[in-house]
């Protein structure tokens, strides 16, 4: 390791001269003996990581104390190293560092509340210090290079977080480089086959490409020597999933995808970029439509070029990128490059604009649960950009598919609340029409507005016009939202027969509302009034507590009561035998779908013979009172249901909505080997959903077997038994 420690600290003096030498060589100290022997998973000592973490922050060209905390950013977290620690010997900033890019797993959340945790506090402590999310890009970037040494699941998920939400955030940094490399590494888990098929097919163009690309540098430059303007030019294969996504969009293979080439001209000012430009044109014919002026338009992470798709003289398409030296830094090292070019930011945070979004992002989901939360933040970072501009010139950057509705509340939470209407390029148009690059948007609004509509909130496209709607219904439309929630509510619980079970038990309700922080009904109504929690979540706790209560009172009913009848030895061709009856016609009910393992009851039915319920069931709960004299206790004959017969019973699985899962659930009933009679799914609300299945088992065993399995299906919520509708 000592040669390594060498080569960093050789580094660091060749891209940072004025850095603390000393300081860094004692955090590597202090890190090697706090890891000791710790290893990774291929075997190699853990300190490699840390060393290597450190490495790519120089690279990107951080502070000294950047440095250290990349070195000790585990410490916390895996050794006896804390924080008081690192702070007596490195000082309050190192420490903070390091504890900004600690993870708060020790802690006891779910998985979706410990990732959404983590990330909330990651986010904070980058809105006080960008320097955070560079290490943890850096630790990110280490890892992604050594995910082959995980487990194939663990490979699988790590590479899915990444690409969801650490490649995206290197994009809003403006760290191309970063980003290429991470959403490269993400896919050859995902897809290894789709990713190692681009390879190949690189690889066997690579002569051919190479050729190409020369032969367009040397046109260029020569025709730029002779107009006497001096640059570089550079040309490159775009990277590996950039071509993946074309491929996917367009169902071509790599050998259909044609404008996989980019090159780029780096000149010393803004106007050599435009006269650049316009020679480019002269010698290529550009293709209508590909053209992007990011230099007057900058786009929200400081990113700077002019872009423009031309055709080769073969009729092959290619990329021309076209900035100053100081754009292709920023372009490379993103918010890095103040550090790598400028010493530093002012305050470490930047100004105000550029990082906005993190506050915004962190104002908008302060109350929002786990789900939705990680939900959020993964619709803000990977959104792709529009560009519009207000009347008074000024540019607003939104997601593709913004609304007016979404500017309105860009804009202000004043001016989307009292907005009437929108003008786009001086015509009126529906508010929620889809906006594009370049559209001159003016918000109508009016002081006799009566505020948002709640549509609204399905229209919009941002988080933050999201929740500043649901804001607005909260503080505004107190009693109206009682009344909508409250009718929402009930329809569900009627539905999944759970209405008297809810509004006759004082602790459902208690433990309902202590689940969800409310201090009394009226709270979850409005919540759900409002949107601020779905009925969903709600009906899914009242059911497990209804269920729960109803099995404990049908135990100390069955303790306290002497038994009737003695359970016959005589057997049923049935499968369950009744008391005081034989060969009756036995039919199961549809109410609750009994199978052997449930306890049982058997009702007297009017020309249909024994009706048998399970006694949880709604209907013998709520009937037995009225019909004592009717109910008969009856028993599974254990010989019969031992064989091979199948019970008919019914699954309500609740999820969240993603592409696959309905494949994934019907797969699970597969290789579970069991018969499906139905299986329907539909969407919810806020992108949840609802699966139904109806299926045959031998009994509880096998049911309870099957539900567990359906449980550890990603994106699965909760699994019950529920009615059969028809």
């Amino acid at each position: 390791m000592q040669d390594r420690i060498a080569f960093l600290i050789e580094r660091v003096q060749v891209q940072n001269p004025l850095a603390n030498i000393r300081k860094i060589r004692a955090a590597y100290d202090s890190a090697e003996a706090a890891h000791q022997g710790q290893k990774r998973r291929n075997g190699e000592p853990y300190i490699i990581h840390p060393v290597a973490v450190a490495e790519i922050i120089v690279e990107m060209g951080l502070d000294t104390d950047s440095i250290c905390a990349g070195l000790l950013h585990d410490c916390i977290e895996d050794t006896q190293f804390g924080y008081k620690e690192i702070e007596n010997k490195f000082g309050t900033s190192v420490a903070e560092l390091v504890d900004g890019v600690t993870r708060l797993g020790m802690l006891q959340y779910s998985k979706e509340q410990e990732q959404m945790e983590d990330l909330r506090k990651m986010f904070m402590a980058m809105a006080k210090d960008i320097r955070v999310i560079l290490i943890k890009l850096a630790d990110r970037l280490h890892n992604a290079r050594t995910f082959q040494f995980l487990p194939e699941k663990k490979q699988r998920d790590k590479a899915l977080e990444t690409m969801e939400i650490y490649a995206p955030i290197a994009h809003r940094l403006g760290m191309q480089r970063i980003k290429w490399e991470l959403e490269d590494l993400s896919l050859k888990c995902l897809d290894p086959i789709g990713y190692h098929e681009i390879v190949n097919g690189l690889n066997e163009q690579s002569e051919q490409q190479e050729q190409f690309l020369e032969g367009i540098k040397e046109r260029i430059s020569s025709k730029l020597c002779d107009a006497n303007i001096e640059h570089s030019i550079s040309a490159r294969v775009k990277h590996i999933y950039s071509i993946y996504r074309k491929m996917y969009a367009q169902h071509k293979t790599i050998n259909e995808i044609y404008d996989i080439c980019a090159v780029r001209v780096i000149v010393d000012t803004v106007a050599d970029c435009y006269n650049v430009l316009g020679y480019v044109h002269d010698l290529y014919k550009p293709i209508p439509g590909r053209f992007k002026d990011y230099i007057s338009t900058p786009k929200p992470n400081g990113y700077q070029s002019l872009h423009t798709t031309v055709i080769g003289r073969a009729g092959i398409p290619f990329e021309i990128q076209i900035r100053t030296a100081e754009m292709h830094k920023m372009a490379e090292y993103g918010v890095a490059a103040h550090w790598k070019y400028k010493q530093g930011l002012d305050n470490k945070v930047g100004n105000e604009r550029t990082f906005a979004w993190i506050r915004q992002l962190l104002e908008a989901q302060q109350d929002t649960e786990a789900e939705d939360f990680i939900k959020a933040i993964k619709v803000d970072l990977f959104a792709d950009e529009v560009f519009v501009f207000t009347p008074r010139g000024d540019v607003v950057n939104l997601p593709a598919g913004a609304t007016p509705i979404d500017l309105a509340y860009a804009i202000h939470s004043a001016v989307g609340n009292r907005m009437t209407g929108a003008k786009v390029n001086g015509r009126i148009t529906p508010i929620d029409s889809t906006l594009k690059n370049g559209d001159i948007v003016e918000i109508l609004t009016s002081k006799e507005a009566r505020g948002p509509s709640r549509d609204w909130v399905k229209i919009v496209k941002t988080t933050e016009a999201r929740n500043k709607i649901k804001q607005w219904f909260k503080k505004e439309r107190r009693e109206e939202n009682i009344i909508q929630g409250r009718e929402e509510l009930d329809r569900e619980l009627r539905a999944n027969l759970l209405y008297n079970g809810f509004y006759e038990n004082e602790e459902v309700q208690k433990n309902c509302l202590n689940k969800f922080s409310f201090a009394h009904l009226d709270e979850m109504y409005a919540s759900i009034g409002y949107g601020g929690i779905t009925v969903t979540k709600v009906i899914n706790k009242v059911k497990d507590d209804v269920n729960r209560i109803r099995r404990a009172a049908e135990r100390t009913e069955r303790a306290l009561q002497p038994q009737q009848y003695h359970r016959p030895v005589t057997h049923s061709n049935s499968g369950v035998i009744v008391a005081g009856l034989d060969n009756c016609l036995i039919k199961f009910a549809r109410c609750c779908t009994p199978i052997p393992g449930d306890d049982i009851i058997g009702f007297v039915t009017r020309g249909y013979g024994v009706s048998i319920h399970r006694k949880d069931c709604v209907n013998y709960v709520n009937g037995q009172r009225d019909s004592e004299d009717r109910w008969l206790e009856a028993w599974w004959d254990e010989e019969l249901t031992e064989s091979k017969n199948r019970f008919i019973t019914g699954l309500q699985i609740s999820t969240r909505s993603r592409i696959g899962v309905l494949s994934d659930v019907a797969a699970v009933l597969a290789a579970s080997k069991v018969n499906v009679h139905e299986l329907s799914a539909r969407d919810l609300n806020d992108g949840f959903g609802m699966i139904n299945a109806m299926v045959d088992v031998a009994g509880v065993a096998q049911l309870d077997n099957i539900m567990n399995r359906l449980k550890g299906i990603k994106g699965i919520l909760d699994v019950t038994r529920t009615v059969d509708t028809h």
